[in-house]
């Protein structure tokens, strides 16, 4: 009797680890644009992945955040996305957690040591880097970045900010940047996951485990789970199979900017940006029961927006420059402010760099800080550009230029040139432009790759 049950208990372990072991089952969802340009949702028939071939990334799911909001939509996803690692996890899929900015805390953790001892071999160029943009979206003819995240995407209560940066600062926390962890709420598994925030770790994590498919979970959809290197953009770029988890994602969206739509349609517009630009989606429900999560404050009766008929306003627009800029596009103003974004790549400003424009050109910034004026000859003036103006790091500077047309006979801009050490690049594709040119056209609330849309985005040399 004993020998039979024991054989019993003997197949049903055996066939609940051939459960748990078995594949995903995946149906991947994008975005579509017929002749018209008319969008629409196109679902792929059901895929299998090897459980041991698929890696999960856990992307800055952090202990604190600056957003009051923001905090309490996370706080709402961690058991569902604790979930899904679990059960990734049991099936024999690879985690890892991704807390950007948090490595120290992690130094000593085996996940963490884990990561840093796998071998690095055939790294691709540029893997360590911030991603602005994927081909995709340089090439795109049609549509535009969806929301207006230049003010942050905070859609907090102005008062209640105050109260939760106060709290912050009684904590020793940086309110602009408080995390130091990963949240508390998802378990590490310290014997078999992973923890890394660098993009060439991840990637080595990724060869030597022989990983062909990526799911990528967490937040912010707009922000970092898109740019960051081991992010949506980097893993497509690298032709990794790799889809976004839609319903366990939030965005950094405040409702008073443009389109004017509430918080969890701006999140479904980048969502769906993402499926036409960048990778396919899919939803929790595909590797545990039940049905997608959905936040407790979505009300709506319509989800899973694709696009808002709602026009940008005259505030900044996209121009190109390769063909000059007319003031008739401005309108009847004289002056305009023009303003993209830039990567000076490690070593680039070991030297000054030389911006040359045109005459009408009477000031420069970069990152807010003003550029002195190098020479001034003919038509043409050039601006320094030092590297204790950048952020460094090999990250995204906001670049703004204030242009005058009064002061010359000549109504059009020409695309500006940057010379460094390493080689020139003519700015000569997409700015955005602003009508008049006060103080405040001069910066943006947050880093340039947080807040700018991906059109405008340049690399140096």
């Amino acid at each position: 009797m004993n020998r039979t049950l024991a054989l019993i208990m003997l197949n049903l372990t055996m066939s609940t680890a051939a459960i748990y072991a078995s594949d995903f089952q995946v149906q991947k969802r994008t975005i579509n644009a017929d002749s018209s340009g008319t969008l629409s949702h196109q679902v792929s028939a059901a895929e299998t992945w090897k459980a041991e071939r698929t890696a999960v990334i856990l992307c800055d799911v952090w202990d604190y955040h600056h957003s009051i909001n923001a905090v309490r939509r996370l706080e709402e996803m961690l058991p569902r996305m604790n979930g899904l690692l679990k059960e990734a996890r049991v099936r024999g899929a690879t985690i890892i957690h991704s807390p950007s900015d948090c490595m120290p805390t992690y130094e000593e953790n085996p996940a963490r040591l884990r990561a840093i001892r796998t071998p690095q071999l055939n790294l691709p160029k540029d893997i360590a880097s911030w991603f602005s943009r994927v081909p995709a979206e340089e090439s795109k003819r049609s549509g535009q970045y969806p929301i207006d995240q230049y003010d942050g995407g905070e859609d907090d209560d102005p008062d209640e900010h105050r109260q939760g940066a106060a709290k912050l600062d009684l904590l020793g926390r940086n309110p602009g940047m408080p995390w130091k962890t990963q949240s508390p709420e998802i378990e590490i598994d310290v014997e078999r996951d992973f923890i890394s925030d660098r993009g060439n770790e991840v990637w080595s994590i990724l060869q030597d485990r022989k990983i062909e498919h990526v799911i990528l979970l967490g937040v912010h959809t707009n922000m970092c789970v898109l740019g960051r290197p081991f992010g949506l953009r980097q893993m497509a770029a690298q032709r990794m199979d790799v889809v976004l988890v839609r319903d366990l994602t939030d965005c950094m969206y405040n409702p008073k900017r443009w389109p004017y739509v509430d918080h969890f349609t701006g999140s479904d517009l980048v969502v769906s940006y993402v499926e036409r630009f960048v990778c396919p989606s899919i939803t929790s429900d595909q590797l545990l029961s039940g049905q997608p999560f959905r936040f407790a404050g979505d009300k709506r009766t319509t989800r899973d927006v694709i696009s808002v008929t709602e026009n940008k306003p005259n505030e900044w627009r996209i121009h190109s420059l390769e063909n000059n800029l007319s003031l008739a596009s401005l309108g009847t103003m004289p002056t305009a402010s023009l303003r993209c974004a830039i990567r000076f790549p490690i070593g680039t400003l070991d030297e000054p760099g030389i911006l040359s424009v045109q005459e009408q050109v009477t000031g420069g910034w970069l990152n807010g800080k003003p550029l002195d004026i190098k020479s001034t000859e003919g038509r043409e003036k050039e601006f320094q550009i030092t590297k204790d103006l950048t952020f460094g790091n090999d990250d995204a500077n906001l670049l703004v230029l204030q242009i005058d047309f009064s002061r010359v006979v000549s109504k059009l801009v020409t695309a500006p040139m940057i010379k460094t050490k390493l080689g020139s690049k003519s700015l000569s594709g997409n700015w955005e432009v602003r009508a008049g040119s006060d103080e405040s056209a001069r910066n943006i609330p947050l880093p340039a790759k947080f807040g700018m849309s991906p059109d405008v985005f340049y690399t140096l040399p």
